[in-house]
Formats: structure tokens, sequence, C-alpha cells
């Protein structure tokens, strides 16, 4: 097996909706705003070489959206899915398998492109199996009022309708083995059903955080975004992770970092605290 990290590009999003009820003058210490109070994030997905199988780990935002929509997110770096992929020899038509951790739009939007006349959708991977799982599909394509403008239609519904959608079967156990080498753990405080990648590589576990952790910035328990529907029970989820992943020595690949690529924790008299901070390259 192998992996390999794509960048596909950074946007912003408010820092007092990331950090909840955290007060700017502590947040600010770790992921500085803008003058109009927006943090920098990434949108870092992952690639698995596994035998025939190229699966990919979320897609980032996309491009098909229109100028409005992106202008409220203010989109910037060089990097591309496709670029990203470039760089490594590979092309979208490769990929196997890509696997969404949930659908919110900066997660899902790569995964449905524009055919050739832009007047209707088609999965940017034409080869490809597409992985949910039935309670978050539900909980998305019937969304509530909170989510609503981050689950988008267009995003969703061309995937089921391309016939190259499959569930994977929710387990109630902390981790499920799903594929060879992969474990989910699902949770649901930021979304219903949200699942983490968790992958045996090099001796080591390899844990995708997606939503669940997206920076170091938020270690600290109190440290939820205020786009999670249930954060009580965020806390509670990310409590029990972390103190594992402090105990396992994971790895956490940070999806929205737009610094730090991965880093490890560690026990200290304050809770679970980072220990340091590398690129993936490096283990």
């Amino acid at each position: 097996m192998k992996l390999y990290v794509l960048e596909t590009g950074n946007f912003k999003l408010d820092g007092g909706a990331m950090f909840g009820v955290v007060p700017k003058t502590i947040w600010q210490r770790t992921n500085p705003a803008d003058e109009n109070n927006m943090c920098t994030w990434a949108m870092r997905c992952l690639l698995i070489e596994d035998g025939k199988r190229l699966m990919l780990v979320d897609t980032g935002i996309g491009n098909k959206q229109d100028e409005k929509f992106f202008s409220h997110y203010f989109l910037h770096g060089d990097a591309t899915l496709d670029s990203s992929l470039q760089k490594l020899g590979f092309s979208r038509d490769q990929i196997t398998d890509v696997f969404l951790t949930h659908l919110h739009f900066d997660h899902c939007g790569g995964a449905i492109e524009f055919d050739k006349s832009k007047d209707a959708f088609r999965p940017a991977f034409a080869n490809a199996t597409y992985w949910s799982n039935d309670r978050h599909w539900g909980w998305a394509t019937q969304p509530n009022p909170r989510e609503k403008a981050s689950f988008l239609k267009e995003n969703i519904l061309p995937i089921k309708e391309s016939g190259q959608l499959k569930m994977i079967e929710r387990k109630e156990d902390l981790t499920a083995e799903v594929f060879p080498g992969i474990d989910v753990l699902f949770v649901d405080g930021h979304t219903d059903s949200m699942m983490i990648p968790h992958i045996r590589y090099k001796g080591k576990t390899i844990v995708y955080m997606a939503d669940l952790l997206p920076s170091t910035g938020h270690i600290p328990l109190p440290y939820v975004m205020g786009y999670d529907t249930r954060p009580l029970l965020t806390i509670s989820e990310k409590e029990r992770f972390l103190k594992r992943a402090a105990d396992e020595e994971f790895v956490l690949l940070l999806e929205h970092d737009s610094v730090n690529e991965c880093c490890t924790l560690q026990h200290t008299e304050k809770g679970v605290r980072l220990k340091e901070t590398f690129r993936f390259s490096e283990i």
C-alpha cells in the first residue's frame, strides 16, 4: 500500500464559526484571521494505492458552482485536484474508488462535474465506485435547515443517478474494517454518520480526520466548530478519539489545517495536547 497527500487549494471561513464558543483572542493564536475575520483552510485529500485499487478520500470543493457561491469562500492557491494527481503520474480515469467522509460541499464538490455541454452533470471519476452510507445519505438528501446550504443537490444526487454509488454498512463498534487495511469510525457530532478512515500503513495507524479535528488548533475539547449539529456529542466523540490517538500513537492527517499536514498527540496535565507536527512525506 502507498499513500499520497493531494492538495486541492485553499478557502476561507469565518474564524468565529470555526471555533464556536471559544473567544477570538484565544483561537487567533493558532489560526490568525484577516481583516474580515476569515481564516485560511486547506482542502487536503488522500490517495490510497493498494494493488489494483486507487482510492481517493474526499474530493475538495470542485469548480461547478457559480461565481457568487465561490465569492463567499475566497478560493486561493495554485493546487488543484487534477494538478496534484498529475504530479504523481495519475489521472482521474485511474481512480477506482471515491470515499466520501461526508457530503458537505468542501468535501464532495469535486466528485461531480459538468458534462461537455455544461448543461448536465456527470461523475468526475468515470471508472470509480463512490462510497457513502445509508444513514448519512438520507441526512444529506433531506437536509435540516442548519445544514441545507452545505448539502448541494448538484454535488450529491448525480452520484446516485450515475449508478456508481455504493453504501458502506454502518458499524456501531469504534472502528470496523470496510476495505483491506482500512477501518472506519462513524461519528455523529459534526453531521450524522460522518466516516473517519483509519489506515494501517508502515506499522502505523494513519487517520484522515475530515471534520472531527479540522486543525491542530481544535485539539482542546471545547474548541468545536459552530457548524457542528451536535456540539456536545462532538466533544464526547473527540474526547474518546483523542485519548485513543495518544495511547496508540496515531498519525493524524489534517484535511483542513493550512499549515500542518500531520500531527501526533500526547497526554498532559491539561488533557490530550499536540505532540509534534510534520509533513506526511516524513513518515
